[in-house]
C-alpha cells in the first residue's frame, strides 16, 4: 500500500482502463482498529501490509457502486460494515449500521475524528463523504479528479439530479476546511485541498 500525506493514512489502487484513472481504497489507521473505505480487491502484498498495521475494525462504504470487495475483507478481518442509509432498502450486501449526515454525531464513539456528510443527486441516493481528523476529505463517486490538481463532478449522464448534486457540494465545501481531498476515483489532492474544492464549486456555477 502507499503511504499518504499523514502517517496514519494509506491507500491501495487499481487502474481503470475505461476511464484512464486509478480507483482507490483508503485506510485510516487507529489504535482501536483501522477503518477501510471502499475496499478494492487486495494483492498479496497489500493484504500483508494492511494486516501488519493491526486489526481492521470497520469497513465503510460510500455508495453501492463502491461495495467492491467489502464482504471478502470483512470475512478476512472480522470488521463490521457500515453503509449509506439512503440505499438501505436495496443495498447489495448487509451492513451492521446505516449512516447519514443527520446522525453523524451518534456514530460509534470508537470512531472519534470521523465526520459524515451526505451528497445528493449522484448516481445513487445518499452517497456519503467523510472528513478524517478535520483535515482530510474522502469522497466516493460524485467528487472525483480526472486530471492532476483539479477536481470534477461525476459526468452529467450519470447524475440523478445535477442541481441537487451542486447544492450538496456547495454545502459540503462551506462546512469544512481541509488540506487534502482523497477521491475514490482519480487523482488525490494532498495540499491546498480547500482551495481546489472552492475552485470546483466556482466551476459548477
Amino acid at each position: 500500500m502507499k503511504r499518504l500525506h499523514k502517517p496514519n493514512l494509506y491507500c491501495w489502487s487499481e487502474f481503470n482502463t475505461d476511464r484512464n484513472i486509478d480507483f482507490h481504497s483508503y485506510v485510516w489507521v487507529r489504535d482501536a482498529g483501522s477503518v477501510v473505505f471502499d475496499p478494492l480487491s487486495l494483492s498479496d502484498h497489500d493484504r500483508e501490509h494492511l494486516l501488519s498495521l493491526g486489526s481492521v475494525s470497520h469497513i465503510i462504504i460510500s455508495n453501492s457502486d463502491h461495495v467492491r470487495e467489502a464482504s471478502t475483507l470483512a470475512e478476512l478481518t472480522g470488521a463490521v460494515v457500515w453503509g449509506p442509509a439512503g440505499e438501505k432498502e436495496e443495498f447489495p450486501i448487509s451492513c451492521s449500521k446505516w449512516l447519514e449526515a443527520e446522525n453523524s454525531n451518534e456514530v460509534d464513539c470508537t470512531l472519534d475524528g470521523l465526520q459524515i456528510f451526505c451528497l445528493n443527486g449522484s448516481k445513487s441516493p445518499g452517497e456519503l463523504a467523510f472528513v478524517i481528523e478535520e483535515d482530510t476529505l474522502i469522497t466516493g463517486d460524485l467528487i472525483r479528479a480526472h486530471q492532476g490538481g483539479n477536481l470534477c463532478l461525476l459526468p452529467d449522464p450519470k447524475l440523478k439530479n445535477k442541481t441537487a448534486a451542486i447544492e450538496s457540494i456547495q454545502q459540503l465545501v462551506a462546512s469544512i476546511s481541509v488540506e487534502a481531498v482523497l477521491p475514490g476515483d482519480g487523482w488525490p489532492v494532498f495540499r491546498n485541498g480547500q482551495k481546489v474544492l472552492t475552485e470546483l464549486v466556482k466551476s459548477l456555477l
